[in-house]
């Protein structure tokens, strides 16, 4: 490995673009520790320090943001108004007629997605900032803080409108940085940028469980945290690489005196073929209510059931509500990204068949029945895998803020793939043995 990343780094326009983005991502963390002006930073950074571990309804986002929401800076909303934006996106093209079409445009066509993409960005962006701007002026951003009133000193109405441009303006920048990532660097940019605010946030979070510890001064538990997050990244290796390959012959056609296909290929089917999506929405889901009760003035029955059996992560209706919206959001967001029908056409279209099934509906239906059964196991693993934060709050004590959690591994670790990927297939154009032997 060490001589693929020598040789990596040997190539000059290999050299280049892993040079340019490293450049990136030290301009995206300087980024993340500017505040925005309107903000006591002194009294913001006393609430993060007594609110450490324990961030509440906001930990998700901030973690997005590598720890920029809770500082309050100009990159506070982080890649997440993009990420928010490319989902709605993609769940619309099922919907509407026009996207959809737009979709089987090609290039032209995911060009004009994306371009519709930034200005949901940008209008998320403005919801969002508007939303941490309110939260912080009310105090309910750190809801423990002594001083969480007085984070926003001045609340005119002017301040508030330059602290919501700032916040916008940083999520575009944030979004033109990923994309220069992608253009002229290596692998893409926005999952690049998720990767690094990710990654940014485990060594304050280790060193918080080591203080926190109590066998041999803390180095115990450290020691077992990193053993944990060993395993668990084997084992999200191992599932993100299974798939099923299911066999496709392409019969011989004569045009003129060429004959054309009569090759053989295979549609991988992943195990989990939602990747992080199902967790993100089922975290997004949960935190409605909570949100919904933090700000609710009333004293009513309802409010009281959700801050007792809702905003815990270790108690059994949130565990249990968690793990069966995950397994939902798998289901569906495999049956609206994969169409089986769609795949069985293109198919029959250009002389394709499965051995031993018919072209056309057979066809449709027995990529469907092989969907659900290989679905199953992906959305459990998706379950088990995000519940590990909640078994380590009480295995370790280590609050909201334990590092290994299921959302980040995942992140991290198909992000990681998928650029080693690149990597290794930019080396093996010139004849150099990549990472993957």
């Amino acid at each position: 490995m060490l001589t693929a990343f020598a040789r990596a780094f040997k190539t000059p326009d290999l050299r280049k673009k892993l040079l340019f983005t490293l450049a990136i991502i030290v301009v995206y963390r300087v980024g993340t520790h500017v505040p925005i002006p309107g903000v006591n930073y002194k009294n913001v950074q006393q609430c993060v320090r007594e609110a450490s571990g324990n961030q509440g309804l906001f930990g998700l986002v901030n973690m997005f943001s590598g720890g920029a929401l809770l500082q309050i800076t100009i990159f506070a909303l982080g890649i997440m108004p993009y990420i928010t934006a490319s989902i709605i996106l993609q769940l619309l093209t099922v919907v509407i007629p026009r996207l959809e079409a737009l979709k089987k445009e090609g290039q032209a066509g995911t060009a004009k997605i994306t371009q519709y993409t930034r200005y949901l960005t940008v209008a998320l962006a403005i919801l969002q900032g508007t939303g941490l701007v309110a939260t912080a002026r009310s105090g309910a951003l750190f809801g423990t803080c002594s001083v969480a009133n007085s984070i926003v000193p001045d609340q005119a109405i002017f301040t508030t409108i330059t602290m919501v441009i700032c916040m916008t303006a940083g999520t575009a920048v944030v979004m033109w940085l990923g994309e220069l990532i992608t253009d002229r660097g290596i692998g893409n940019g926005m999952s690049i940028l998720m990767f690094i605010s990710i990654a940014a946030t485990f060594p304050s979070a280790l060193w918080a469980i080591k203080k926190q510890g109590t066998l041999a001064g803390g180095w115990i538990e450290f020691g077992t945290v990193i053993l944990v997050g060993l395993v668990m990244v084997a084992l999200v290796v191992f599932v993100e690489q299974a798939q099923r390959r299911i066999p496709v012959q392409y019969a011989k056609r004569m045009i003129g005196r060429r004959s054309y296909g009569g090759t053989s290929t295979y549609i991988p089917l992943k195990v989990n073929q939602a990747g992080v999506i199902p967790v993100i929405f089922a975290s997004s889901l949960l935190y409605i209510p909570a949100l919904v009760a933090q700000f609710s003035g009333t004293k009513s029955g309802w409010k009281t059931w959700v801050e007792q059996n809702l905003t815990k992560g270790d108690h059994p209706i949130y565990i249990t509500s968690y793990f069966l919206l995950i397994v939902f959001f798998a289901f569906f967001y495999v049956a609206i990204s994969f169409n089986p029908e769609e795949v069985a056409d293109n198919m029959k279209k250009y002389g394709g068949f499965i051995p031993g099934i018919r072209a056309g509906r057979p066809t449709a239906e027995y990529l469907s029945y092989v969907l659900n059964r290989i679905t199953w196991p992906g959305s459990l693993y998706l379950g088990l895998i995000a519940l590990v934060p909640t078994m380590a709050l009480v295995g370790f004590n280590a609050s909201n803020n334990f590092p290994f959690g299921g959302t980040s591994i995942l992140i991290i670790v198909g992000v990681g793939l998928e650029t080693v990927k690149q990597i290794e297939s930019q080396l093996q154009q010139r004849n150099y043995e990549g990472f993957l032997r």
